[in-house]
């Protein structure tokens, strides 16, 4: 894309849900994974800002993003928007008995205890999940990491990231749950 990619502050990121898919090239997309289930697909794309993930069935599409507060993104179908900040939960009810749950944490962490965090998160990611490790600044330098989990079951999947900031000493966490109720 002809420029570095380099995290913006952990200050700077929103949390946000659609109720529509985004285009791709809105986004800085760095790594990739389709998880195809019987009853719902998943679309997991960690970014430069964090990640892009899509959940769809035959009746409702859902789009979640961490992105920087100042990246243009369409307002139509916006159905959750925050800035990422310390803690937050969310629930929506949507069309067709689908419920999403998501909440999301940001931790500053003393430097030891983050640099004991991020080499646990890289171990897990390296044996589960779509992990992408950033290029590092310099070789003795700490890289940020995008690491996105995915547990699909027939009508309920759950998702888990981790990115890390380590100029800020910073993790950022989000779980979500998205499942269809039989009403």
């Amino acid at each position: 894309m002809g420029f570095p990619l380099v995290r913006p502050p952990v200050s700077d990121l929103i949390f946000q849900l659609y109720g529509r898919p985004l285009h791709p090239e809105l986004f800085d997309i760095l790594a990739t994974r389709k998880v195809k289930h019987e009853d719902y697909e998943v679309l997991v794309r960690i970014t430069r800002t964090g990640h892009v993930i899509s959940w769809e069935n035959d009746d409702v599409h859902l789009s979640e993003v961490t992105a920087a507060a100042d990246q243009p993104l369409p307002e139509k179908r916006r159905l959750l928007s925050y800035r990422l900040r310390n803690e937050h939960c969310a629930t929506l009810a949507c069309a067709h008995g689908v419920h999403y749950q998501a909440s999301f944490q940001v931790e500053v962490l003393p430097p030891d205890l983050f640099l004991h965090v991020h080499d646990e998160i890289l171990s897990d990611g390296s044996k589960r999940g779509l992990l992408h490790n950033f290029p590092s600044h310099h070789r003795l330098s700490v890289a940020p990491l995008g690491l996105v989990t995915v547990e699909a079951r027939p009508g309920c999947l759950f998702l888990s990231s981790f990115h890390t900031f380590p100029g800020e000493y910073t993790v950022v966490k989000t779980q979500s749950l998205i499942e269809r109720k039989k009403g």
